[in-house]
């Protein structure tokens, strides 16, 4: 039985992400994605046809889990770019993240990340929406890059100051400092996860 939901980039209902280093460029074509990630016998299937980042179906196929643990089958704004697995939460199951793009030029990047429960069901999260946060969007025109550093989420992008792109000079290039974000994982499956913004700086 497949489970069916549809999700936006803002994320009002499912999903989120961390992990590894990838940088998003622009002009990225990205094709059809069916791979299957496996840490020992336990992963996940991932199939997304990339058509349209506007409106693109997404399937998770769970593998080696408990019987009970169903497919996912929904829609999402983006491309996916990238999947990986690691154990996010550090409770010795192996979770699923995914990279992906929002926009046509693949320049706008998030991440989704689903939390194997056990082996038994999954708990997806998202990364929050960075265009909704005052204190950090000054600047922001993608092009980022995300890691796992110990405990934390690392999401860096570079700064585009007002006068970039005029007097000649290429809008595509950024003449402002590095902007670093660190969030941290929290919450649970009966009440949800959460990743929060705990701190930012900027870098040379």
């Amino acid at each position: 039985m497949k489970r069916h939901f549809i999700l936006s980039y803002a994320g009002l209902l499912f999903l989120a992400g961390v992990l590894s280093s990838a940088a998003v460029g622009a002009q990225q074509l990205i094709g059809k994605i069916d791979t299957t990630v496996k840490t020992g016998k336990v992963g996940y299937r991932v199939v997304c046809k990339n058509k349209s980042y506007i409106d693109n179906e997404l399937i998770i196929r769970p593998i080696g889990f408990d019987n009970q643990a169903r497919d996912l089958d929904f829609m999402i704004r983006g491309r996916v770019g990238k999947s990986e697995i690691l154990d996010l939460n550090s409770d010795g199951y192996p979770d699923l993240v995914l990279y992906i793009y929002n926009d046509s030029n693949a320049v706008y990047g998030t991440i989704y990340a689903f939390l194997s429960e056990a082996n038994k069901s999954i708990v997806a999260c998202m990364l929050p929406d960075l265009m909704l946060n005052g204190k950090v969007n000054t600047g922001y025109k993608g092009h980022d890059q995300f890691a796992l550093i110990g405990n934390y989420l690392q999401q860096k992008f570079p700064i585009y100051k007002t006068d970039d792109g005029k007097s000649g000079a290429s809008q595509d290039t950024p003449t402002g400092d590095t902007r670093v974000l660190l969030y941290q994982l929290s919450g649970n499956a009966e009440n949800g996860y959460k990743f929060n913004l705990v701190r930012f700086y900027e870098t040379h």
